[in-house]
């Protein structure tokens, strides 16, 4: 037992300071030592169940007071985000600085609101937790056991204390002895009249060195650098450095970064955002969801979070966004019940039916932000469900998004034993031996003084509601880490921001005249990574195979020659062959002949557009053919179902348009992505009367003609139950060209003696100027599914192919198939040939408009890259380029 005669307290400020105390105490065995701050001491002498006002309670009381409490003046305002912390660092000014809202409540009516406000919070808060001037009441009444409870009481590492705790500090001198050890910092003028004795030491006199970086994150570097000579020189330990900012958000991403990059224990005395792990991924996931809605792209992230804890997301497989279809948004509840409802137990990967758990998930969901509190508890678990609760306490569910951005955490590193960065503040208060401060740049240190946000200056003057104003504290907070580093001070700050505009000096620096200009480029003396290491020695970069490859590609790119960055590859290539030997469509010949690096890409390497995640705002090109197309097939189903095409009239063709249209923009609702409502339906009206217009064109009509509509041949199977003109699974090839073929003909129609068939192409965009044959080679497929036609109904059928563009009412006609067929069998003979020599080379569509794959060639390539290379290009194809001119 430690006798109370022992007892001693120590009052020092800030966790980090603190916990250096506790670790030298329990080094030294200083048995009957107490560590506090003096918010603690107040509560230690109060006794009983007395407890201060934490930041979480405070936040959970506001917002339980909000809904119920009238405001007057704020009434509109309380449940916007950020109310919630904007009433909690007032009610801790006027707290701290020792002002009586209830007293002052007849001054102004934001005084009234405010006053209104903390008795409600009061009424919230837990019994037993008191405000500070509570506390000092409490604890005054108590004075005689302060020499039993506390023992002598010395205030270590602190410059200033909050008027609230003054009185108690002064009527505490006259019952134990108290010290405070200044050291070699500054003291408030107030002290010594309160008889409070101070103990001084002269300041330390560390080497003081003033840099200059290019940018804030050029600071972070250099800081980190400097951080590793100081380790591996041996010259420090870990626990000897500091680096610290007046406010820290500006470089906490950088240095984030930069300490994984470096694998050195950096750590954050003010934490880091929740949203840098995984478990606050997850629940910034979950809000993205409840505020923004429901999506595919939502959803397949909140699963990939959550997937491996516990709750709904593990009772399903492992692989089951396979059954969600890849194209589809699935931006409304609607859509997903429309998906769930067509699922089987066939559907899932495990052959079971999860559907129900599913709609579970989906329904839970779709409730919206309003229920937050009860999705996460079901979604989330451990240490996210801890983020998400605390989310919600610190701002309305609206916005817990952006709550979340805001929130902190501990990053689970030593302080005692680690690297530090931290606020000044905490850097005053627990010295080190190696300091850096950055960001010393004019109006971010000191920072400028604000006002309250709810409490304005003509309402309470700020010197009076926030005595301890932040400007002050940075220059106090500036000349105290001066004056306690002991060996090195490096003062940086940034020549001008990341937009590029130039930043001034800080006022702090104006003693130091003489500056140390590092420049972005510079080598480093002692590199912090083996990136940063690399970098400063370009030699030994360049022999990295990597930075070989590199360097030869980016030569290679900027000659006027094609190299094999351009597509060379060794002829013969296995891969080359096997995309040659697959089943061709019109579309991926078209690719071959106008841009054969596309070809490869898209075939060999399997590369692919990446989707984006957002609704578009209209239809593109491609999208909106393929919903005239889809319209015309079932139309035409259900018209052939009724008696037949060749017999419909224009009011019966329009109804059927008009049945087909709805059920078509269902199934796109729940499959892919949809504009806003209005471009929607405009959308969905253009459809119609393009499908209307295409089946009602009657220029050209066939005896008795039965009508198919998107007939698949060459071995790919129907899109809908139909019969079909013949049997879709026998192959179709080219002779001559060493190409098997496949596709959909959009409309079909056969003569009721089997001896006519026309073949239309449907084109929902505008008709061109002139006529087409082969248009570049741009044009294939009139003339490729004439030839299938041909093909499997037999040579005694006469063909007719065109191209109709129902837009203009315009039927463009194929004049001779048959010859045409045989000059694009020979413009693919060569190129094929071309591809097994190697040349996959770039052609006119390559970088262009409409290329999907633009992004894996160099940037701005249309207009650069591929201007300089196509002439070389062009020569090397020989023959095979003829068919860009040809009409």
């Amino acid at each position: 037992m430690t006798s109370m005669f022992n007892r001693r307290t120590i009052v020092a400020h800030g966790r980090m300071a603190m916990r250096e105390l506790r670790l030298d105490a329990a080094r030294h065995r200083r048995h009957g030592l107490r560590i506090m701050s003096f918010e603690h001491l107040a509560v230690r002498l109060a006794g009983g169940f007395a407890r201060p006002i934490d930041d979480e309670s405070l936040r959970t009381a506001i917002q339980a007071a909000f809904p119920s409490t009238p405001l007057g003046e704020l009434e509109s305002i309380k449940l916007l985000p950020g109310m919630v912390d904007a009433a909690s660092d007032t009610l801790h000014k006027a707290w701290r600085a020792g002002v009586n809202l209830a007293s002052r409540a007849t001054e102004h009516p934001r005084l009234d609101a405010i006053a209104r406000l903390e008795s409600a919070v009061l009424e919230q808060l837990p019994q037993g937790m008191m405000r500070p001037c509570d506390l000092v009441a409490a604890a005054c009444q108590r004075l005689d056991h302060a020499n039993a409870i506390l023992g002598p009481v010395e205030i270590v590492g602190i410059t200033e204390l909050s008027p609230c705790w003054r009185p108690l500090l002064g009527a505490l001198t006259d019952y134990t002895p108290v010290t405070w050890t200044a050291g070699p910092r500054p003291t408030p003028a107030w002290l010594e009249a309160i008889g409070v004795s101070v103990t001084r030491e002269p300041p330390r006199a560390p080497s003081v060195r003033v840099e200059s970086a290019a940018t804030a994150y050029h600071e972070a570097i250099e800081a980190m650098r400097w951080v590793r000579a100081l380790l591996a020189s041996g010259e420090a330990e870990p626990a000897e450095i500091g680096i610290a900012a007046a406010s820290t958000a500006d470089y906490d991403h950088h240095f984030l970064s930069l300490r994984a990059d470096a694998n050195l224990d950096l750590h954050f005395i003010h934490g880091i955002k929740v949203t840098t792990t995984r478990d606050g991924q997850a629940a910034a996931a979950l809000a993205d969801i409840l505020v923004r809605g429901l999506s595919q792209t939502r959803m397949r992230r909140l699963a990939a979070l959550c997937g491996s804890e516990p709750g709904p997301f593990q009772a399903l497989p492992s692989s089951w966004l396979r059954i969600l279809p890849s194209d589809a948004p699935l931006a409304s509840i609607g859509a997903w019940m429309r998906l769930l409802g067509r699922l089987t137990a066939a559907d899932w990967p495990d052959q079971q039916d999860h559907t129900a758990t599913l709609r579970g998930i989906v329904g839970l969901l779709g409730r919206g932000h309003h229920a937050a509190e009860e999705i996460g508890a079901a979604l989330l678990s451990g240490r996210a469900l801890a983020i998400w609760r605390k989310a919600l306490l610190a701002g309305p569910t609206g916005s817990l998004d952006t709550t979340l951005e805001n929130l902190k955490q501990d990053d689970g590193l030593e302080d005692c034993v680690s690297v530090a960065w931290m606020p000044a503040s905490a850097l005053a208060s627990s010295p080190r031996r190696f300091v850096r401060l950055i960001g010393l740049n004019s109006s971010r240190w000191p920072r400028s003084i604000s006002e309250d946000r709810l409490i304005s200056d003509h309402v309470i003057p700020t010197a009076e509601l926030d005595p301890l104003p932040v400007a002050a504290a940075d220059r106090r907070d500036f000349e105290t880490i001066l004056a306690t580093t002991e060996r090195q001070v490096v003062l940086s700050r940034a020549r001008r921001d990341s937009e590029g505009r130039l930043l001034g000096r800080s006022s702090l620096l104006g003693v130091y005249r003489e500056e140390i200009y590092i420049r972005r480029n510079a080598v480093p003396a002692h590199a912090f990574s083996e990136t940063d290491r690399l970098m400063a020695r370009p030699l030994e970069f360049a022999g990295h195979p990597q930075a070989a490859a590199a360097t030869t590609c980016w030569r290679n790119w900027h000659r006027k020659e094609i190299t094999p960055h351009d597509g060379l590859v060794r002829a013969d290539h296995p891969l080359l062959l096997a995309i040659l030997d697959r089943t061709q469509s019109a579309s991926s010949l078209r690719l071959l002949l106008r841009s054969p690096l596309g070809f490869v890409w898209r075939y060999a390497m399997r590369l692919r557009m990446p989707e984006s995640g957002t609704d578009p705002l209209v239809l593109d090109a491609l999208d909106m053919g393929d919903l005239v197309h889809m319209t015309l097939d079932l139309a035409l189903q259900q018209l052939e179902a009724n008696g037949g095409l060749s017999k419909a009239d224009e009011a019966q063709i329009a109804a059927k348009v008009e049945d087909a249209a709805r059920q078509v923009a269902a199934i796109w609702e729940s499959e892919r992505a949809v504009p806003p409502a209005m471009i929607w339906r405009r959308t969905l009206d253009d459809a119609r009367l393009l499908a209307t217009r295409a089946l009602a064109y009657g220029d050209e009509r066939l005896p008795d003609a039965r009508s198919y509509g998107e007939v698949a041949f060459g071995g790919l199977e129907g899109k809908s139950g139909a019969e079909g003109p013949w049997d879709s699974t026998v192959p179709v090839e080219i002779p001559g060209a060493g190409f098997r073929i496949n596709g959909y003909i959009d409309r079909l129609d056969l003569s009721g003696d089997g001896k006519r068939a026309l073949v239309r192409d449907y084109k929902s965009g505008r008709a061109p100027k002139d006529a087409i044959s082969l248009d570049g080679g741009r044009e294939l497929q009139r003339c490729l599914y004439a030839f299938a036609v041909k093909a499997l109904l037999g040579s005694e059928v006469s063909i007719s192919a065109s191209l109709l563009f129902p837009r203009e009412q315009v039927d463009l006609q194929l004049a001779d198939p048959e010859a045409t067929l045989v000059e694009i069998t020979g413009y693919l003979q060569v190129a094929r040939a071309n591809l097994i020599a190697g040349r996959a080379l770039m052609g006119p569509d390559t970088g262009g408009a409409y290329d999907d794959l633009a992004f894996a060639l160099p940037a701005n390539a249309g207009a650069t890259y591929c201007k300089r290379k196509l002439p070389a290009a062009t020569e090397m194809f020989g023959d095979a380029a003829q068919v860009w001119e040809a009409q």
